[in-house]
């Protein structure tokens, strides 16, 4: 096991069980190309301002490449009694060079360098993040303008209100992608600020070039305060909680994708590759995917709430608590990435079943409003007009009719402002076609959403 990198002070080892409470490599190990890309480009400053000469650094730079190539390649396992990979880093690269392995930490502390490779880490897997949602997104419109002439009833409370398509539903779930991608870019514009350079919390009196490390890096810049720079986890929360309203919205289109394949609605059928089934009711057909993303929302939820927790109280600077913001934040990723990636082939390879939609529309009277219009339109006040269909679905519910299929004599002997052409107005199809405000129902509607989406989202 290589020594600590605090190794010197103290006048005994660590305790056992508290070494491995203290220990980090765990999860963090995932961080070694971060790790070794910081510590490249530090090691190229070091030599470029003279502080190292450039022959130490020119080895630093060779034996850090090929120390990556063999992890990449497997050749070199990384070593898992090491405290954390900046010690196994380190520890590899001097048992291969020598002496000038042990010049790399020159100006640099633990503390800048962990904040720097977790930057960089949470970079990439917010980009990644932010591709898995444009696929699920793109799908979303490609099946709404499929769907988009599907009529379906729309809900409020969860009862039937006014019909919609299934095309416009879906198209309500991909504008909410649209904007978790925005909010995940948005923070990750504020986190593209390197700490490298900040040291332990006061800097160090080495002439060092923190605009060069980063802009190496591709930072926009160094950030401005190194007390600042070593302590700061708010791009962690700040993407915990992006991540915690993504999932709020998968959750929601998981919700309904249970709903609508269960047999009370039948809307859709899930392709078999994306459920399961049971191992005593050999009918069943459980859609443990979308339940599994409905799920695993409250754990990302909990990541964000155990990173604020962390930080509540925290004085400056660095403080061991914030070991625990690694475990968090990477749990939300991954969790939001195995989400992501099959939700996508489930919504491709999801199959509506319109005539059920159509069905369920008719029968829950979600075009009484818009008979209530027709009257309107004719002359008979609003809440009039309200309360006599209000009546007449009274009736139908009696009579087991719906408002297209009671007689016309029957209309007339209600009220005789009442004509044959109630059922042209009353028409599930005409109906969301007169849906024409901007945003609405109106199935030609779909296209142009999904084109203005996809547009957003340069996909």
């Amino acid at each position: 096991m290589p020594d600590k990198l605090w190794a010197g002070r103290a006048a005994k080892d660590v305790d056992e069980v508290a070494a491995k409470l203290n220990a980090s490599i765990g999860f963090d190990s995932r961080m070694y190309f971060e790790d070794i890309e910081g510590s490249m480009a530090h090691a190229a400053m070091l030599g470029a301002k003279g502080i190292i000469s450039k022959a130490d650094a020119d080895a630093i730079l060779e034996g850090l490449g090929k120390i990556l190539d063999d992890i990449d390649a497997g050749a070199l396992k990384i070593d898992e009694t090491c405290e954390d990979i900046h010690t196994f880093i380190e520890a590899e690269l001097t048992a291969r060079i020598g002496e000038a392995g042990k010049r790399l930490h020159t100006a640099r502390s633990r503390n800048d360098q962990v904040a720097t490779d977790l930057r960089l880490y949470l970079r990439t897997k917010t980009e990644d993040v932010v591709e898995l949602i444009k696929a699920v997104a793109s799908v979303l419109c490609d099946r709404a303008v499929e769907c988009k002439d599907m009529v379906m009833p729309g809900y409020t409370h969860l009862q039937r209100a006014q019909p919609v398509t299934f095309g416009h539903h879906l198209m309500a779930y991909a504008s909410m992608l649209s904007r978790d991608v925005g909010r995940l870019e948005d923070a990750k514009g504020r986190m593209n600020e390197s700490p490298l350079g900040a040291c332990a919390l006061a800097g160090t009196s080495y002439p060092t070039d923190r605009r060069m490390t980063a802009a190496s890096l591709g930072f926009d810049g160094p950030m401005l305060n190194s007390m600042d720079a070593v302590s700061d986890r708010d791009f962690c929360v700040e993407l915990l909680a992006a991540l915690s309203l993504l999932m709020a919205h998968l959750s929601r289109m998981a919700e309904e994708l249970i709903l609508w394949s269960s047999w009370e609605f039948k809307f859709i059928e899930l392709d078999d590759s994306f459920t399961t089934g049971s191992s005593i009711m050999p009918q069943k057909k459980n859609p443990d995917m979308a339940e599994l993303i409905r799920g695993k929302t409250g754990r990302v939820y909990g990541d964000l709430v155990a990173m604020l927790t962390v930080l509540k109280g925290l004085p400056l600077a660095y403080n061991k608590d914030m070991q625990e913001d690694k475990e968090a934040v990477f749990d939300a990723f991954d969790t939001v990435e195995a989400c992501l990636t099959v939700l996508a082939p489930m919504l491709k390879t999801m199959e509506p079943l319109p005539a059920n939609m159509r069905r369920a529309a008719s029968a829950g009277f979600i075009n009484a409003t818009d008979l209530a219009d027709w009257l309107t339109g004719r002359g008979m006040p609003f809440r009039t007009a309200y309360k006599l269909v209000g009546g007449l679905v009274a009736e139908c519910l009696a009579s087991g009719e719906t408002l297209e299929s009671l007689p016309i004599e029957k209309y007339k002997s209600i009220d005789p402002i009442f004509d044959e052409s109630l059922y042209e107005a009353i028409d599930m199809d005409n109906i969301v076609a007169r849906r024409a405000s901007l945003g609405a129902a109106n199935p030609d509607s779909v296209p142009a959403q999904a084109e203005q989406v996809k547009k957003i989202l340069g996909i």
